[in-house]
């Protein structure tokens, strides 16, 4: 078993928060910090008609901190595997390299299982990767 983290891990950065901020108003941001909730609310209503988007312009540091005390740092990096998500997912590019061979040529043959699957993944994609670096370290 690990000894718990006294000091937090860099597992999310500032950097790609703000350049999913650029895409914020769908949300891109919450999901990638971990707030599947309120990433779905802004999807739908466009950062709550732009104003949640500009206000989470201030919070992106507070999300950050959250987001690295909250999930398990590992050999994965979150980072990539958002970008390759948030850009790529349809093709399955993200499932590809978490290992999923299998699901990954699924997504590229069906357009990312037609979205949801893509959207499945928005909300799951750092507890994926937080529990496997948790198995690794168990």
């Amino acid at each position: 078993m690990s000894p718990t983290r006294l000091v937090p891990t860099d597992t999310h950065s500032k950097l790609i928060g703000y350049l999913l901020w650029l895409f914020g108003f769908l949300g891109a941001h919450r999901f990638y910090y971990g707030k599947p909730v309120t990433g779905t609310i802004w999807f739908f209503t466009l950062g709550l008609l732009g104003i949640g988007w500009l206000i989470d312009l201030l919070l992106i540091p507070s999300m950050d901190r959250e987001a690295d005390l909250r999930f398990q740092a590992g050999p994965i990096n979150y980072s990539l595997a958002w970008l390759a998500l948030t850009f790529l997912g349809v093709f399955g590019v993200h499932r590809f390299y978490l290992g999923k061979w299998l699901t990954g040529l699924l997504y590229l043959l069906t357009f990312g299982l037609f979205g949801l699957g893509v959207l499945y993944d928005f909300w799951t994609l750092n507890d994926q990767i937080s529990m496997r670096h948790a198995r690794r370290d168990g």
